[in-house]
């Protein structure tokens, strides 16, 4: 299972706009992708609820699994995203 830590970029967190382009990114992957804060239970990560309801924060680690064929460069382009203001775009 591949795993990353990534620091959330968006100045509102991942709700709305954000949340909806991480899920959409999520989605292409075709891969079941968890998020959830460092030590709590992830939700997946496919789920725009599920990712609303993590009220992760602009400044706030999320960690990222996934597991399947290409997990490792899917996580690297989520963490990617993630990494942007999605809402200054």
């Amino acid at each position: 299972m591949a795993q990353r830590t990534v620091t959330i970029a968006s100045s509102v967190g991942l709700h709305a706009r954000p949340a909806a382009l991480f899920v959409e990114a999520v989605n292409e992957t075709g891969l079941e992708v968890e998020i959830g804060r460092p030590g709590d239970d992830a939700v997946d990560a496919s789920s725009i609820l599920g990712v609303m309801a993590l009220g992760a924060k602009h400044g706030e680690e999320v960690v990222l699994t996934a597991d399947g064929d290409g997990a490792e460069e899917a996580l690297d382009g989520l963490v990617a995203l993630l990494s942007r203001d999605l809402d200054a775009e």
